[in-house]
């Protein structure tokens, strides 16, 4: 690292808990331009001798509750407090070495199915990738079965010596594997809890939550499970994880239950079965199919929450525009009262355009295409009643304004960026025979794929390689 990326990480440093080494990021952050050369030489040291200091690897765990109202031991997700001047380094060694070899893997990995902790990877992208791969399936196959399997304390149990096996085949120089190697080697961490700090326990699995590089480490942990049959599918972000099988492979579910169970053992995990669901999507438009049994031990359920977006079995996000508009009609009591200590209106549509808008349109571009008219208008009303209220600026735009606005800016990164998670979706480029319509003002140069149904019409590549033609 030269000097200069270190004082631009140390001056862009935001407020975050400190490690061990009581190393504050506001002091780091003001002590910058006079603390980042010797932290370069630092870091490159570390790098070149393959050598992570002692006091790297020692972390303290905060327990932070799953649920409202903690119960028990498994409500709590242990997040490690490392120092920040480690995962300034472990950022910087994911961004340069890690990331690059995600996108050309060995023959025996794979990350083209996971939208988690890569460049361009997103939630959105996603289920973007996931409502393309069921739209497709469902034309010639009468349903598709979606299970979501659940990975109990997935990065709490990863083995240390499992994933630098597999890091071992990425194309990474010598002295960096080495480093990762030393990393996950004499890790420390004690708990602390209202005030009271445990003893140090030294630790031979985990990937470390909390840290920078341990995100990235579940991706390479993960990046050898895949589908037995050729025809099934599976799309990851991080621990979550959805098999998709079409209606012609339904007899290798418990193939693929089995082999993926197999897998987890083998990587220390457990799949919880309690936790694993099943959906049934199909198209309402045709005759609903007989459909299997469910699985023995795994739940069949008329929608899933998919990273956030409640999808049914019809394949409708109606479902999701009602829980959505509901939560952030709740907020609108918490922005009366800022309003009513002083807030001023500028700050509070500030405040509404960050919190109640950026709820509305999550994942928006993966899910706009499966909503209602009545849906749209249900937004729209929600968003003129703010309006009304004070709540937001009288000018913020429509509710489908809002909507094409996202779909333009993520296809405008979609089209120019050939290593974008979701480019593999995109048809091929057209001749220059084929750019000639003039019914089609479109600006992209892509061929138009066929129009086989509504539901794939619903797609995000689909609707935005049509938008302007007509």
């Amino acid at each position: 690292m030269s000097d200069w990326q270190v004082f631009t990480a140390l001056d862009s440093l935001r407020p975050t808990a400190t490690g061990l080494d009581g190393l504050p990021a506001w002091f780091l952050r003001e002590a910058a331009p006079v603390f980042c050369q010797p932290i370069a030489y630092l870091f490159n040291l570390s790098l070149v001798t393959s050598t992570v200091p002692l006091q790297w690897k020692e972390a303290s765990i905060r327990p932070i509750p799953k649920t409202t109202a903690p119960k028990q031991l498994a409500d709590y997700r242990p997040i490690s407090i490392t120092p920040i001047l480690t995962r300034i380094m472990e950022r910087s060694v994911v961004r340069t070495f890690l990331y690059p070899t995600f996108l050309n893997p060995p023959p025996m990995l794979t990350f083209s199915d996971q939208f988690a902790f890569r460049p361009t990877g997103s939630t959105e992208a996603a289920i973007i990738a996931l409502l393309h791969t069921v739209t497709n399936l469902l034309l010639s196959n009468p349903y598709v079965i979606i299970i979501s399997l659940d990975f109990s304390k997935a990065f709490d149990t990863v083995r240390h010596h499992t994933l630098l096996q597999k890091a071992a085949e990425l194309d990474l120089p010598d002295h960096v594997y080495n480093w990762l190697v030393d990393f996950f080697e004499g890790h420390a961490h004690r708990t602390v809890y209202a005030g009271d700090m445990s003893s140090t326990k030294r630790i031979t699995a985990s990937i470390i939550q909390g840290s920078s590089i341990g995100p990235a480490s579940y991706v390479i942990t993960s990046a050898d499970l895949t589908t037995i049959h050729p025809d099934n599918a599976m799309i990851k972000y991080a621990d979550d994880t959805y098999l998709i099988i079409p209606a012609s492979g339904v007899h290798t579910r418990t193939t693929e239950i089995n082999n993926i169970t197999t897998w987890a053992v083998q990587n220390n995990l457990t799949l919880n079965m309690a936790k694993t669901t099943e959906i049934i999507i199909y198209d309402s438009r045709r005759k609903q199919q007989h459909v299997p049994p469910p699985l023995p031990g795994i739940a069949r359920v008329d929608s899933l929450r998919v990273l956030g977006v409640t999808l049914t079995r019809r394949l409708s996000a109606s479902n999701h525009i009602r829980q959505v508009v509901g939560d952030c009609s709740q907020s609108l009591y918490a922005l009366r009262v800022l309003r009513h200590y002083g807030l001023s209106d500028v700050c509070l549509h500030t405040v509404f355009r960050s919190v109640v808008v950026a709820k509305l349109l999550y994942a928006c571009t993966a899910w706009s295409g499966f909503i209602t008219a009545s849906d749209r208008h249900r937004v729209d009303a929600f968003l003129r009643r703010s309006k009304r209220c004070g709540y937001c600026h009288p000018d913020l735009p429509t509710f489908n304004e809002l909507l094409e606005e996202c779909d333009d800016r993520l296809f405008h990164k979609l089209c120019s960026n050939t290593e974008h998670s979701l480019h593999y979706l995109l048809p091929p480029p057209t001749t220059a025979s084929q750019h000639y319509n003039l019914r089609c003002t479109s600006t992209h140069n892509r061929q138009l794929p066929a129009r086989t149904g509504h539901l794939t019409d619903g797609n995000f590549i689909t609707r935005l390689l049509y938008k302007d033609c007509y």
